[in-house]
């Protein structure tokens, strides 16, 4: 596979994805839809455009989607199958619903193109060194010829199953990393009607088992820094409303992942849906009263 497809180069981990395609040899075509300052620098360095997703289709070995969820994906199938040839990949590394990744899944296989779920893991600074995680659902002879194209813009490859594990995979990681972080903001304001030093709280939890990147990334608010994860908070509610559903369809009460997707949408209705997911602590703060991080300058 040399010529690649991308759709979704002007985003925060499309662009870096795009950009390491290029620099490690690949022929990169891709679509142009809202922000061109974006991939700029890709047109310069060789990158094709194309008018849209069906000549994207025509040209390509394999499409890269990089969009926000299941229905931007469908759209995006919608068109590639428009123009795709019999032996097309394409592969999705947005978070998307496994049971529509199904259905779509067999779309495609009816036109004699194969869908990937290879959802990704990390951030955009990882996206632009070429060193994210991914999580791929495919057979292993797909897994095989897609691999080069993946090695590209990731460090860690997981070949976690068949079709649609990926996004399965992808949803019990991302559970578990908003729960930390929704577990975290609410024990701020805990901590800082209770009279503590919040400080204190971060110091103790550092040197132990309770500690990770997400609660330093969290921590960091504490000091004004609201970046240290750059997730936007309603793309979070998202891939929760995402895992409570599959919770649902498999008959598992899913009590803390119902809390953990009501607080991203109560932080959301307080208006940080745009804003990154440390700004839960700003929620928490609207909440409660409580006072955890430095007033904006």
């Amino acid at each position: 596979m040399q010529h690649i497809g991308f759709i979704g180069a002007s985003g925060l981990m499309g662009h870096g994805m795009a950009r390491n395609l290029l620099t490690k040899g690949f022929q990169l075509s891709l679509t142009v839809h809202r922000n061109r300052d974006r991939v700029a620098d890709l047109l310069a360095a060789g990158a094709h455009e194309v008018a849209g997703a069906a000549e994207l289709a025509g040209r390509c070995d394999a499409v890269v989607l990089c969009v926000t969820g299941s229905p931007q994906v469908e759209a995006c199938i919608d068109a590639l199958l428009g123009g795709a040839r019999p032996g097309l990949v394409i592969i999705d590394t947005s978070t998307s619903e496994p049971d529509s990744t199904a259905r779509l899944a067999a779309r495609c296989a009816e036109h004699g193109v194969t869908l990937v779920d290879a959802p990704l893991a990390r951030t955009p600074v990882e996206a632009e060194q070429g060193r994210l995680n991914t999580m791929v659902g495919a057979t292993p002879e797909v897994f095989a010829r897609i691999e080069p194209v993946l090695k590209a813009y990731c460090e860690n490859i997981f070949h976690v199953g068949g079709p649609g594990c990926g996004h399965v995979i992808k949803l019990l990681n991302n559970f578990v990393a908003q729960a930390i972080c929704t577990a975290t903001a609410e024990a701020f304001a805990v901590g800082a009607k209770a009279g503590v030093d919040l400080q204190q709280f971060v110091n103790v939890v550092s040197v132990g088992a309770v500690n990770s990147g997400l609660f330093q990334a969290m921590a960091k608010t504490l000091g004004g820094d609201f970046a240290g994860l750059k997730f936007e908070l309603d793309n979070a509610r998202k891939d929760l409303r995402y895992y409570t559903h599959l919770a649902e369809q498999v008959n598992v009460p899913s009590i803390v992942g119902e809390a953990v997707h009501q607080s991203l949408a109560t932080a959301s209705a307080l208006g940080q849906g745009k804003a990154f997911v440390p700004a839960l602590v700003t929620a928490q703060e609207r909440l409660t009263g409580a006072c955890i991080a430095p007033p904006a300058a």
